[in-house]
């Protein structure tokens, strides 16, 4: 179903930068130096993680007290880069037509360890603890009385595919004429929870991760906000959701199918609703989070979708691994890539693993797309639970 959906505009922080052309002088360029080694995430080891840095912004007098924790203020900080265009759409449809979809995994849960942490020690809990910070759903509603948006207002948690889906969960409020325009996208902060879990699977590393290689150790874990303007009519210059595909191979609660099975049905699903064939995608964002069994069945999937190849890359070595927020994030980045005409970089340490037969031709630092115009890129993102969403996006052709 090829109808017009389209990205107007987007907002994102992350490890890279704190606005988009921050973002995109670190994302060409290969920055790595947003991940660093910090104590006290684990007990007695250190974490590599990818941090927003500098001052956050404050929430609005009104918002603070129920809403104010870091997820919050990483949505407000992606929220100024697309004010003007949703200010605009409330004013073009009316606010109970502008509906807000966020995917999350964590949403204000830092703040609730600290008043568990506080509790523990003193008996009781902080002044401003409030628990509603800490539910799932909170980012949507947030960000919904923070714009003014009436209508519909959810999150979606699937970890590591949570804002891919999201995505998806947009578009269809779009083609069902039960709005106008969505703020779409997602949000997830550092906290203990999230990497003392990875780091009991032995899933995490000290060292920069190191995407597709044979040296590959593991995951770095980062955080950030990707917020998307989606509508049914774009301007001139609006990207276009081309299509997305899902699959939930269900193998087992935290490693993925051996041979990539589910991933490979989101992709050739994705590429079916897009009516696009394999050739045609120009760049793929891996999901590549440097764990073993993760690059090893993306690696299997890839050659059978794309037997003939293709240019790709991961970027988690320059943002970390955003869980929830992932998915959002790095179709931005495929965004960014399409807006500027320049393709991200792989960073590794060029040591191909003769274990992973896909065809792909890593995107070298400096290298551009092909093609000059009606070009696409396609987003990867698997998660727990054997769920799996690809994305499409590209230029009008």
């Amino acid at each position: 179903m090829n109808d017009e959906i389209c990205l107007q505009s987007l907002g994102m922080c992350n490890a890279l930068g704190n606005t988009l052309a921050d973002i995109a002088r670190g994302l060409f360029s290969g920055d790595t130096s947003g991940l660093t080694l910090e104590d006290g995430w684990i007990p007695s080891a250190r974490a590599r993680v990818g941090r927003v840095r500098g001052a956050l912004p404050n929430l609005p007098p009104d918002l603070s007290a129920g809403y104010s924790c870091r997820a919050t203020r990483l949505l407000v900080l992606a929220a100024l880069e697309i004010a003007r265009d949703v200010e605009s759409a409330i004013r073009r449809f009316g606010s109970d037509r502008v509906a807000v979809v966020l995917g999350t995994s964590t949403s204000g849960i830092a703040e609730g360890e600290a008043a568990i942490a506080a509790h523990c020690a003193d008996g009781v809990p902080p002044d401003d603890s409030v628990y509603p910070r800490q539910e799932l759903g909170m980012p949507a509603a947030f960000l919904a009385r923070y714009f003014g948006a009436r209508g519909p207002a959810y999150c979606v948690s699937t970890a590591c595919t949570s804002s891919a889906k999201a995505l998806v969960s947009a578009r269809a409020l779009l083609r069902r004429g039960l709005c106008d325009a969505v703020v779409v996208g997602g949000v997830d902060t550092l906290c203990r929870l999230t990497i003392n879990g990875f780091a009991a699977l032995e899933l995490t590393t000290e060292k920069p991760c190191n995407p597709m290689s044979k040296n590959r150790e593991g995951i770095n874990i980062g955080e950030g906000a990707a917020l998307f303007l989606m509508t049914r009519e774009g301007a001139p210059n609006a990207l276009r959701f081309l299509g997305a595909g899902e699959s939930s191979d269900a193998y087992h609660v935290s490693a993925p199918h051996p041979d990539g099975e589910g991933a490979e049905a989101a992709m050739r699903s994705a590429l079916e609703d897009a009516g696009l064939g394999a050739s045609e995608v120009d760049y793929l964002n891996l999901h590549a989070t440097a764990s073993a069994q993760n690059d090893r069945m993306e690696s299997l999937a890839i050659r059978r979708v794309f037997p003939d190849g293709v240019t790709a890359s991961g970027t988690k070595p320059l943002t970390g691994h955003l869980l929830g927020a992932a998915g959002a994030t790095e179709l931005g980045l495929c965004w960014l890539a399409l807006k500027d005409s320049r393709l991200p970089p792989h960073v590794w340490d060029g040591e191909a693993d003769p274990d992973l037969p896909a065809r792909v031709n890593f995107v070298t630092l400096g290298q551009r797309f092909a093609r000059d115009g009606g070009r696409v890129c396609m987003s990867s993102s698997f998660a727990f639970g054997g769920n799996n969403v690809c994305l499409l996006i590209g230029e009008t052709r």
